[in-house]
């Protein structure tokens, strides 16, 4: 009988001192990072038979288990990688909106400089001073468009940066899971199957770290191990076995890095669009869905600007008596061939109308039958049979291409505007090369007696400079019938029996002009070259309203009104960002606390835990004291 009490006693004694590790274990690691708060199961041991019924024999320890729940981890994986990506996002365009919306450092002050500067010279064409002032406002607005898209680039470097650092970092952490996949299998071997707790929460806590980089899927096995899935199931973790992932070149644009995943020593290209959360998502939506936006918007603004300038200051006469000549060097689309391309196919991409630009990049393809351009922003594509050729060009969006040689399956990156803020230049240097004025005079004969008025006229097109130079003269027939011919030299010269209509364009060899009021018979008008048109303006002053002309999206928005309209995009999306980051950040925030209340430590119930086990210990001890005092007074009975 005191042999049983002792057993009993002693029973009670063990698990109450299963009971004070556990609770001091909890209690030392209340502020560990993934620490669950472990508790021990206790069950009664098998009762004896007796003839007054069966006698208990005390207690034992099943097991030590963790508290908490799989459902709130696993939605903790999931709500911590949107979080993560929607911070990361925010994180970079707050960067770029910051950039392009300071007051000073904009585009927009330094676009309205030199606009002004253009002004200053239709003011006084003739001051040297004000040409100087027109070139540096040139070499500042080309500065600002290059500074703008060099920090663009920078930003992509740091892209690509940091994804090559996340992979490297989701690599060791999935090794050391494997690790302890591994350990945990010996662990729990050895044990008979009883839970390795605290190796446990060492693979969680590397699995929360993962989700911060990547969304992943997670699958726990009958033998204890954890499978991690990512993607659209790819197999990171698998066991003790893992899987590589790699940094590679995006195969359509090298420039990007991409996610890539070895499998038989081959590395497999993920599609971006699988990884929908972690630190990673949150790059490429950044890389994709504003920092190639707003480089390629800046770069259209670039590139329309310089050549609506060029193509207005051709049309005018500098102070040495010469047409003008390009004032902006104008960027070409970039042609990227897909690494997986046939080495010797090539293609040749031009802009030919810069005012239905858009800043999307396009793809070319060839499929053995089809060529076609699809526009990526929006996946819109033409298509043809016809080989692309110098004489047969393939257009789309005011995009050419020509001399397509291509293999079946080959692709092609074009980048229309990409390089439009970093390659623009100014040509010009010689302020005496501003070409301010018009290269033709209008005037009417002295002798006139009627009410006609020519206008000034401007340069439509860019005719040989022999005709442009050469007179024209209008000469009213006499008598009056309401005709006019046209004397000189040039196409369609001389014209006879023209019919007049007052304030009507007029044009020959590139020149417009109109007369208006009532000619008399015999009056005469002329066109003559401009031999000395140092004070002339008219043509500075068409470049300066150049400023306010609609000539982006189809004429429907001028380079300040692009420029906002770019600014405000990113800023939209940035306060965009900014609320749903912080609303994600909240939720994230109570999923946590909801795994708290039932995994975390509280030290007033673990101190409370710890009085009730250390009595349960005493009592036991007690049960044993008792037994054997029992033990004695039966040995004296004998």
């Amino acid at each position: 009988m005191g042999n049983n009490i002792i057993n009993i006693g002693i029973s009670g004694l063990l698990t109450a001192q299963n009971q004070l590790h556990t609770t001091s274990h909890n209690i030392s690691n209340a502020n560990t990072t993934g620490f669950k708060r472990q508790e021990v199961l206790q069950d009664t041991n098998i009762p004896q038979s007796s003839g007054a019924g069966f006698v208990g024999k005390g207690v034992h320890t099943t097991t030590v288990q963790r508290i908490y729940s799989q459902f709130l981890v696993s939605q903790s994986l999931q709500v911590q990688a949107q979080s993560q990506s929607l911070d990361v996002n925010y994180t970079q365009i707050k960067q770029l909106d910051n950039m392009l919306a300071e007051a000073t450092s904009g585009l927009s002050p330094t676009l309205q400089k030199f606009f002004s500067a253009v002004q200053d010279v239709a003011t006084n064409p003739s001051m040297i001073p004000s040409r100087q002032s027109l070139l540096s406002g040139s070499e500042a607005l080309v500065s600002r468009f290059q500074a703008l898209d060099e920090r663009m680039s920078q930003m992509r470097n740091g892209v690509n940066e940091q994804i090559t650092s996340h992979v490297e970092e989701i690599n060791s952490l999935s090794k050391q899971v494997a690790e302890v996949n591994q350990q945990i299998l010996l662990a729990e071997g050895s044990a008979a199957g009883q839970p390795a707790n605290d190796m446990l929460d060492q693979r969680d806590s590397l699995i929360s770290s993962l989700s911060k980089l990547i969304n992943l899927d997670t699958i726990t096995q009958s033998d204890g191990s954890v499978n991690v899935f990512i993607g659209n199931g790819q197999a990171l973790v698998v066991g003790s076995r893992t899987m590589s992932l790699e940094a590679m070149k995006n195969p359509t644009n090298p420039n990007n890095l991409t996610l890539g995943i070895v499998s038989s020593g081959k590395t497999i290209q993920l599609p971006e669009e699988q990884i929908t959360g972690g630190a990673l998502s949150g790059l490429f939506a950044f890389r994709n869905d504003a920092l190639d936006n707003a480089q390629n918007s800046l770069g259209r603004i670039a590139i329309t600007l310089a050549q609506n300038f060029n193509e207005q200051h051709r049309l005018g006469m500098d102070l040495n008596g010469n047409m003008g000549s390009d004032l902006f060097q104008v960027a070409t689309p970039k042609v990227i061939s897909a690494l997986t391309n046939n080495g010797a196919s090539s293609i040749s991409a031009a802009i030919t109308d810069y005012g239905t630009l858009t800043t999307s990049d396009y793809e070319f393809s060839y499929d053995g039958t089809n060529y076609s351009l699809t526009r990526l922003s929006d996946n819109t594509f033409v298509s043809t049979t016809v080989t692309p050729s110098s004489s047969t060009p393939f257009t789309f969006d005011g995009i050419s291409v020509t001399n397509a040689s291509l293999s079946v399956g080959d692709k092609f990156l074009i980048q229309p505007t990409i390089n439009g803020a970093k390659d623009i230049a100014v040509n010009i240097h010689d302020t005496t090369k501003i070409a301010a004025a018009g290269p033709n005079r209008t005037g009417s004969a002295l002798s006139n007696s009627g009410t006609g008025v020519i206008s000034p006229g401007v340069v439509t097109t860019s005719p040989a400079d022999a005709n442009l130079q050469q007179p024209l003269t209008i000469t009213f027939h006499a008598p009056y019938d309401g005709q006019y011919d046209v004397t000189g030299t040039g196409s369609g010269l001389p014209a006879t029996n023209q019919v007049y209509t007052s304030g009507a364009d007029i044009t020959f060899n590139g020149y417009t002009f109109q007369i208006s009021g009532e000619p008399a018979a015999n009056d005469v008008f002329t066109v003559t070259p401009n031999s000395n048109g140092s004070a002339d303006n008219r043509n500075a002053l068409l470049l300066g309203a150049l400023q306010t002309k609609s000539t982006l999206d189809n004429g429907n928005a001028t380079y300040q009104l692009s420029y906002g309209q770019l600014v405000s995009q990113i800023g939209n999306k940035t306060r965009e960002l900014d609320v749903t980051s912080k609303a994600q950040a909240n939720l994230l925030t109570q999923t946590e606390k909801s795994m708290e209340s039932i995994s975390g430590v509280n030290l007033d119930e673990e101190a409370a835990n710890l009085m009730r086990f250390q009595q349960a210990f005493q009592a036991s001890s007690k049960v044993i004291e008792i037994s054997e005092k029992l033990f004695s007074s039966i040995l004296q009975l004998g």
